[in-house]
């Protein structure tokens, strides 16, 4: 597998667009973070890390509106890739949907969202945009 992060947004697309409860993904440390980011900013319902055989995997619960069955994920695109590397500082800092989406990006200081590595003034590469 080349792109290991494309492979975890795809999935969690597809089972999104099967309506899928829960999504099973194989776990890496920056797909964990990329996941408790998801969960603290509310895009799914629970997460859990199983630790089987030498890589483990992430279950997440995938949040959907009760009464039209929509859900909170609307979009996930991923703007760097391993053939070409998109990198910000922190005064080109995307924003996502003027704010109402996020942008995920790997940093020194370790992977934050857009708001949080502004305010930190750090730069980092966009690793995919969320709303």
């Amino acid at each position: 597998m080349t792109d290991p992060i494309a492979d975890y947004l795809t999935r969690l697309r597809n089972a999104i667009q099967a309506k899928h409860r829960v999504v099973e993904i194989p776990a890496s440390n920056l797909k964990k973070d990329i996941t408790k980011i998801l969960f603290e900013k509310g895009y799914i319902l629970n997460y859990k890390f199983v630790e089987d055989g030498p890589q483990g995997t992430i279950m997440i619960a995938l949040k959907y509106d009760p009464v039209n069955k929509v859900n909170a994920i609307k979009k996930l695109k991923r703007v760097s890739s391993p053939g070409l590397r998109q990198y910000v500082g922190h005064k080109e800092m995307p924003r996502v949907l003027n704010g109402l989406g996020i942008a995920i990006l790997s940093t020194s200081n370790g992977v934050m969202t857009d708001k949080e590595a502004r305010e930190q003034k750090v730069g980092g590469e966009v690793l995919c945009y969320v709303y």
